[in-house]
């Protein structure tokens, strides 16, 4: 469905983090189905050349606009907002999917670290939804998909500022739902599964972990597990551009959905286990030591 159901147009949808992962393959995906997708990215000279060739899209094609969009940068952030308003007016559906990773303990993890992980998944994304809003309002339909992670959920050991600012971002929605949805707009938070995308990879994840430092033994089994547990579970970023379309199609005020079956289980246990319950099979799972195993001159057996 890509045709607003008030006026019979074609929709529009703003895409962050277009130019790979799992903003690449949603972009691909809904333009496919019809939509006029702005993509919104740092570097639109190039990340372009790569989405028009996995959608077939000539240079021209004004159902493919590009938008630079630095989230850690107001200036940015209100130059695309202009951008996006002059080229499709009031977008249908604003999708936040832009964030960075980060691999570390909070000892280890710098403060400039946080600073960029809140501004680039938290800040920039609210800024640019305010520039926006204005327009949404007067066209009286929308919908804003703020793309959460299982971090999101339960605030996971060595991603402590990822988790941080998924966890907010989840509370931003929940809080706007109530605010926008009198004008017609609706609010979706996906917590997203395990994607095959350059996030959960080396190259796609700042490293702070300190491998010699006081946490290697967490990290030396963390490391093992998570890489075989993403391997297992890693699913293609296609699987998940059909979850965010049928997403987008909603007309509740409100949704909080799970793409993927390994995020679709942690919401279930989120529901059914006590929290306390949640933090020890975590350890559990991660080969985290017991409470109080690497107190000094305490035993180290788990």
């Amino acid at each position: 469905m890509s045709s607003n159901p008030m006026t019979g147009e074609r929709r529009s949808v703003v895409i962050t983090g277009a130019s790979r992962g799992l903003g690449l393959a949603s972009a691909t995906k809904l333009y496919k189905r019809g939509w006029r997708v702005v993509a919104a990215m740092r570097s639109p000279d190039t990340g372009m050349k790569v989405l028009r060739a996995a959608t077939g899209a000539g240079d021209d094609d004004p159902r493919l606009v590009g938008v630079a969009l630095d989230l850690t940068d107001p200036s940015s952030v209100t130059a695309a907002a202009k951008a996006i308003e002059d080229a499709v007016g009031a977008p249908y559906g604003l999708v936040h999917n832009a964030g960075i990773s980060a691999a570390g303990m909070v000892e280890e993890t710098p403060t400039e670290l946080w600073e960029r992980m809140f501004a680039t998944t938290i800040f920039g994304p609210v800024a640019l939804t305010k520039e926006l809003l204005p327009s949404m309002r007067r066209a009286g339909a929308g919908r804003i998909v703020l793309v959460s992670s299982q971090g999101g959920v339960r605030g996971m050991p060595a991603t402590a500022p990822y988790s941080a600012v998924k966890g907010a971002l989840e509370r931003w929605g929940e809080s706007m739902a109530g605010e926008v949805a009198p004008f017609g707009i609706g609010v979706t938070v996906i917590v997203t599964g395990t994607y095959d995308t350059d996030i959960i990879t080396d190259a796609g994840t700042t490293d702070c972990r300190d491998l010699a430092g006081v946490y290697a033994r967490h990290h030396q089994t963390m490391d093992k597990r998570g890489r075989a547990a993403m391997k297992l579970a890693a699913r293609s970023p296609e699987k998940f551009a059909e979850g965010l379309a049928k997403a987008l199609d909603s007309e509740k005020p409100f949704v909080k959905t799970a793409i993927g079956p390994d995020a679709r289980m942690l919401l279930i246990a989120n529901r059914v286990l006590p929290s306390a319950g949640l933090h020890q099979m975590t350890r559990l799972m991660m080969g985290i030591p017991r409470f109080g195993a690497m107190r000094s001159g305490g035993s180290s057996n788990d």
